[in-house]
């Protein structure tokens, strides 16, 4: 499976949460923080989905999501672990974990990989 294909969406939830938590809180850090990193998810995602068509990898879309990735896995664990909340912290600490491994697996073994052209 390509990486793009789960970091696409795991962007969108990502945004979505953050806005969200602003719109029932009014909380400006969900806002900067969801908005943010779900952006900064979405740009990765469409910048290996984009070198996929041309039948490489985006090393820097890559880098960039697994970055974000652990970044949010460590934040908003941290959160959880001192309020004990699963929604949001402790959901996103787990989806931020399982993406992590995904991300770094997916490093490890050399990017996404291509069948031979068939022409």
């Amino acid at each position: 499976m390509h990486d793009f294909c789960l970091t696409i969406p795991y962007g969108l939830i990502v945004l979505a949460g953050g806005v969200m938590g602003y719109l029932k809180r009014g909380s400006t850090a969900s806002l900067a923080g969801g908005a943010g990193s779900g952006i900064l998810l979405l740009i990765a995602g469409i910048l290996t989905l984009k070198a996929s068509g041309k039948r490489k990898n985006s090393y820097f879309g890559m880098i960039l999501e697994t970055v974000v990735a652990v970044v949010l896995t460590s934040v908003m664990g941290q959160r959880y672990i001192q309020t004990s909340k699963i929604m949001p912290a402790g959901v996103v600490t787990g989806l931020s974990a399982l993406m992590t491994a995904f991300y770094l697996y997916k490093l490890a073994t050399g990017g996404n990989h291509f069948s031979a052209k068939v022409e």
